[in-house]
């Protein structure tokens, strides 16, 4: 198979390492751990694919955002995003 294609660098498979990683954990928590609807601050019913779902549409947002208004290295926006997955999985 030819993946030439892309650019494949440490951070690159870093970062599809993590995420495969997540839904792996996420699926073991989901068979362990039977999910339940929960409503919260937004009044919605959000289960935990939800909010990962939700965390990593605002991660990728506030990355973004991070590279557009600022010079400084992502590590900022990667604090600012761990900080919004907490909220999100907490009172969301």
């Amino acid at each position: 198979m030819d993946l030439n294609w892309m650019a494949w660098t440490w951070p690159t498979a870093i970062f599809f390492l993590i995420i495969a990683t997540t839904l792996v954990v996420m699926t073991v928590l989901a068979i362990k751990f039977p999910e339940r609807e929960k409503v919260g601050i937004l009044k919605i019913h959000t289960t935990r694919g939800d909010r990962l779902f939700i965390t990593l549409l605002g991660s990728a947002f506030i990355h973004l955002g991070w590279l557009l208004m600022s010079d400084i290295q992502l590590w900022g926006a990667l604090v600012v995003s761990a900080v919004y997955a907490f909220i999100v999985f907490r009172w969301v």
